[in-house]
């Protein structure tokens, strides 16, 4: 497997483009389209928040039941959430549109939409924006990377990833891009996210794939606690890179799955990172847990804390903060055995031990806890578990963020 410039342009076969379509925001691009040239078998994951966007409801309909996806509409800076029957129609208006203008069916049309919950998207903008997104579409890596930029909203950086790897003699191109800064704790999902490959895969299997794989990269990071009523991740696979079709859990579909991870890790990462206001990436790896679930609420439990995120923020080697995150985690441990380490830049330093905070050197603690990415390690010493999770500190900045947003 190799790591390659681009995102959803990589794959043979897939256009994108991003235009301006001034739908909340001004002088920026806010509106992007993903299109394989050749229909796709799709398969999603949706946020567990039982207040659901429009195009949440239209894109589980369309996973599910239509016989293939082709393209992809996603706006920002109005999220169509909590707008009723008309927040719908806009949905089905903008397939429509897209469909009429691609030459595709409707219902192969998948629609996202990311930004401020209870305004309507005025239909005549999006309308319009359909229209320059098809005129503008093309196979470049730039192209993609515009699209990426298009879907952005509190975002300071746009996230896109890809590889290549190879099956059946055939080389296979995996790529993607998303979005979120805030409003992330996802269950089962990501905020917004496009995976586009040429890979061969039945449906059936590209959904078992994507729904194991979220469990360990985007469902593993936190930014403030707050599951999105839009988060949607969705992937579209054209089949042109010609290898043989993938219908059992074979060798081929363990490549495909160590691609998968390492696009959605990358992809869970960045977004973690920039999360809003944040100035630290936060990891924290549990190791040697009863289990990998232990580990995984373990981990969680530790970047979720807004506790700890200041501790970070503030440079503050108070591990008692991390060990209060384990403790109210739900999983069974003693705590008189853990060890947990504090690390950066290849530099590591126990600071508590079988019940005790050890001697450590507050100075170089707090230089660790300076890096831009940090990680507590935590050493259960009870199993073999393992799991990493991924968040940010928590800064003045995101308050003013949230404190602002629609205006």
């Amino acid at each position: 497997m190799k790591v390659i410039e681009g995102g959803v342009t990589a794959a043979q076969g897939f256009e994108a483009a991003g235009v301006e379509a001034s739908i909340k925001y001004q002088n920026r691009k806010d509106m992007a389209l993903v299109y394989s040239r050749k229909p796709c078998v799709a398969a999603g994951v949706f946020t567990s928040n039982i207040v659901k966007a429009a195009p949440v409801i239209w894109d589980k309909e369309v996973v599910a039941h239509s016989p293939y996806a082709q393209a992809v509409i996603a706006n920002a800076g109005i999220a169509n959430a909590c707008t009723g029957s008309q927040g719908y129609e806009c949905c089905k208006q903008t397939a429509k549109a897209a469909a009429e203008y691609l030459q595709i069916p409707e219902d192969a049309v998948l629609v996202a939409s990311t930004g401020v919950i209870g305004r309507q998207i005025p239909t005549d903008k999006i309308m319009e924006g359909v229209k320059k997104l098809v005129e503008q579409k093309a196979d470049t890596i730039e192209a993609g990377r515009i699209a990426a930029e298009a879907i952005m909203t509190t975002d300071t950086i746009s996230k896109q990833a890809a590889v290549t790897f190879e099956i059946g003699g055939k080389s296979v191109t995996l790529g993607g891009m998303c979005k979120g800064s805030g409003m992330i704790h996802p269950d089962m999902c990501t905020m917004l996210g496009f995976l586009t490959t040429d890979i061969a895969i039945s449906k059936e299997l590209l959904q078992e794939a994507l729904r194991e794989n979220v469990t360990d990269t985007f469902n593993m990071i936190s930014v403030d606690g707050d599951t999105s009523t839009n988060d949607t991740l969705v992937i579209l696979a054209n089949g042109m890179a010609g290898n043989p079709e993938i219908t059992s859990k074979n060798e081929d579909y363990e490549k495909f799955m160590e691609a998968l991870n390492q696009v959605n890790t990358t992809l869970a990462k960045m977004m973690a990172g920039d999360g809003e206001g944040a100035t630290a990436l936060f990891e924290t790896k549990v190791i040697h847990a009863k289990t990998k679930e232990d580990a995984r609420k373990l981990s969680k439990s530790v970047i979720s804390s807004s506790l700890s995120k200041a501790a970070v923020f503030g440079h503050d080697a108070n591990c008692g903060r991390f060990l209060c995150a384990l403790g109210y985690a739900g999983v069974d441990f003693d705590p008189d055995r853990l060890d947990v380490f504090l690390e950066s830049e290849g530099r590591s330093i126990l600071v508590y031990r079988d019940g005790n905070v050890t001697d450590y050197s507050e100075e170089e603690a707090t230089q660790i806890l300076s890096a831009p990415e940090v990680r507590v390690l935590v050493d259960v010493k009870e199993g073999d578990g393992e799991a990493t999770a991924w968040g940010c500190d928590l800064t003045y900045d995101y308050v003013k963020i949230n404190a602002d947003y629609r205006s």
